[in-house]
């Protein structure tokens, strides 16, 4: 139980929307659930897409570089880079839609390949217009790759022991991201921060598009795990797959889970937008501020694994509790990082565990609540919260910096926005069938 959650009361089963079974009830000699044969080389195929979407991060050693040579300003750079999380906001229901419609694989092999031209634009820009257009492109690329189409198809592959599937596959962005933040400290040392944009880019495409290509399926009609014959044509399963995603909009669940999604991506993606730029201003070198986000990012890839280990085993919000529980205080760190900066180290590795183990327990708990049948649309929609919060954590941690001189009042909010989105989720509950066409509670 974590510390200030009242424990609520055993509640009556659902109708319908029975949770997942978790590791300890299945078979001794199948201590993985689900994770095995076809399902295993989907999991480890939609880890190598998500390596894709983290090769991102090699963007953060390159841009005090880039922003010295071409003399922005933070702000600027901020707003200029900001159409990334606005068009993943809104590519990410297309890609819940396409992946219902068409299947998780056109999504991600067309992300495998577009990261190539991404990384290749980023090479060229010479002006902030340019950085915005390229911008978009960084988006769709997040939104084809991202948790939406590899979240949904392994949760229709892997019923028991989802969380560990879950874990592997979204510690792929943070390998990737290792991998990638590790390259661009080199090359940018080597041959320049705009070669080191396009050497990653091919690489990324030429290593993981045959892996993606060859492993990611949709799991054929009828043979999702724990399904039979009979029940697929049961009104009760048809119930027990979940809630549309109408019916999910009018509950309490889903705008406690949007609006706290929302100020997750303030304090996150803001954060991340600004610590390499941060890092420097407390008097790390280069070398030391790619190292220092090369372990934040890395420590995701436990993280991960970690968590999705902790909701197999123990209820589903309680796992969600202990991952906001320390985004907190990492939130909390970071705002003492300018009077003890020796703590940078503690900082970035509970911050990496924070928040990289967040897009693991957040479609755990979206299935917790609706079920899994229309997971991608519902969750494609929910993530239209990335819009906002993604836009104004980077651009006003920016502005805020150049207008005051320091970080220091934009981390106090970020502190009480952090522990306003914990509060939130200490509410939720998983609807029943019966509560989903109530008006909101």
């Amino acid at each position: 139980m974590v510390a200030g959650v009242v424990e609520e009361p055993p509640q009556e089963p659902r109708q319908g929307l029975s949770p997942s079974p978790s590791l300890k009830e299945s078979d001794p000699e199948n201590r993985f659930g689900d994770l095995r044969g076809p399902a295993a080389r989907v999991v480890f195929g939609a880890m190598a897409a998500q390596m894709t979407m983290g090769a991102i991060y090699a963007r953060g050693p390159l841009t005090p570089a880039m922003v010295e040579e071409l003399g922005w300003a933070r702000g600027d750079l901020m707003l200029a880079s900001s159409p990334q999380t606005w068009m993943t906001a809104l590519a990410s229901p297309v890609a819940g839609y396409l992946t219902a419609r068409y299947g998780a694989r056109p999504v991600v092999l067309f992300g495998t390949l577009w990261v190539s031209v991404v990384f290749f634009g980023l090479s060229h820009v010479q002006t902030l217009w340019q950085m915005f257009a390229v911008s978009i492109g960084v988006g769709i690329l997040v939104a084809s790759v991202g948790d939406v189409a590899v979240g949904t198809v392994v949760s229709r592959w892997v019923e028991k022991g989802r969380g560990l599937a879950l874990g592997v596959v979204y510690s792929g962005s943070n390998l990737g991201g290792l991998l990638g933040s590790a390259a661009a400290g080199i090359l940018l040392v080597m041959v320049g921060w705009r070669e080191a944009f396009v050497w990653i880019g091919l690489a990324t495409t030429a290593l993981l598009f045959p892996l993606v290509a060859l492993t990611v399926r949709d799991p054929p009609k009828g043979s999702m795990p724990g399904s039979t014959l009979a029940e697929a044509d049961s009104d009760v399963s048809e119930a027990a797959a979940g809630i549309p995603l109408r019916e999910a909009l009018r509950t309490r669940e889903f705008w406690l889970l949007s609006v706290a999604l929302f100020l997750f991506y303030v304090y996150f993606i803001g954060v991340n937008a600004n610590l390499p730029l941060y890092l420097t201003d407390i008097g790390l070198s280069r070398v030391d501020v790619a190292l220092n986000y090369g372990l934040m990012v890395g420590v995701g890839v436990f993280a991960k694994i970690g968590i999705g280990l902790l909701s197999d085993r123990f209820d589903a919000k309680l796992s969600l509790l202990v991952c906001f529980a320390f985004v907190i205080v990492a939130a909390a760190l970071l705002l003492g990082l300018s009077v003890a900066p020796r703590l940078v180290v503690v900082f970035v590795s509970v911050h990496g565990l924070a928040t990289m183990a967040q897009n693991v327990v957040y479609p755990t708990i979206v299935a917790w609540c609706f079920g899994t049948k229309h997971m991608a649309e519902i969750y494609g929609v929910m993530m239209l919260a990335l819009l906002p919060g993604g836009v104004i954590g980077p651009v006003a941690l920016g502005y805020m910096h150049d207008q005051f001189g320091s970080y220091h009042l934009a981390f106090q909010i970020l502190l009480a926005l952090t522990v306003a989105s914990f509060a939130m989720l200490a509410m939720l509950r998983p609807v029943p069938i019966s509560e989903a066409n109530a008006d909101l509670r």
